[in-house]
């Protein structure tokens, strides 16, 4: 039997390198500067995924488990781990000022409360700083209620990555 609740697959709009994930009704973490791993940091209460493109779209997936999936194999540059607290019961992946075309599943489906986000991303060194027409990088979401932890690299591989920690 799978653990896996739901799984979501979009284009998320991306402006200014970043897509966001956050739940409108209040703080979804505590400040994870972005040197701390180059994917992703958390300020203000709002997670941002950083991207290579500056402008565009990337393909993000999404899977809901009930408990801590296999993280991803080595297809995936960067992959780090965070916590993130949902006020309302609505944690979502939200375009920095563009909304989905498609709304991918909403990241707190167990209802307001703590959930660990695993986020793999692979081919931000494929077209830096451009507005590439096709799908350039991939993303990988992976959620499971869980208590709060600190922020986890599992791996870090792509240039981008490592220009972002030195920033």
């Amino acid at each position: 039997m799978s653990d896996q609740a739901e799984q979501g697959r979009g284009l998320v709009p991306v402006q200014y390198h970043q897509f966001q994930i956050n739940d409108e009704d209040g703080p979804a973490g505590p400040d994870l500067p972005r040197q701390h791993n180059g994917l992703i940091e958390i300020q203000d209460g709002i997670a941002t995924v950083h991207t290579g493109i500056h402008t565009g779209d990337v393909d993000v997936t999404v899977t809901l488990h009930t408990n801590a999936p296999q993280a991803g194999d080595a297809e995936w540059d960067e992959i780090v781990e965070v916590s993130l607290h949902s006020v309302s019961g609505d944690l979502v992946v939200r375009g920095l000022m563009d909304d989905l075309d498609e709304e991918l599943p909403v990241l707190s489906f167990n209802g307001p409360g703590d959930y660990r986000l695993r986020i793999h991303a692979r081919g931000r060194d494929t077209a830096i700083d451009l507005a590439p027409d096709n799908v350039t990088e991939w993303y990988l979401i992976q959620v499971w209620p869980a208590p709060p932890q600190p922020a986890s690299v599992l791996r870090q591989t792509d240039s981008y990555g490592a220009t972002v920690r030195t920033h």
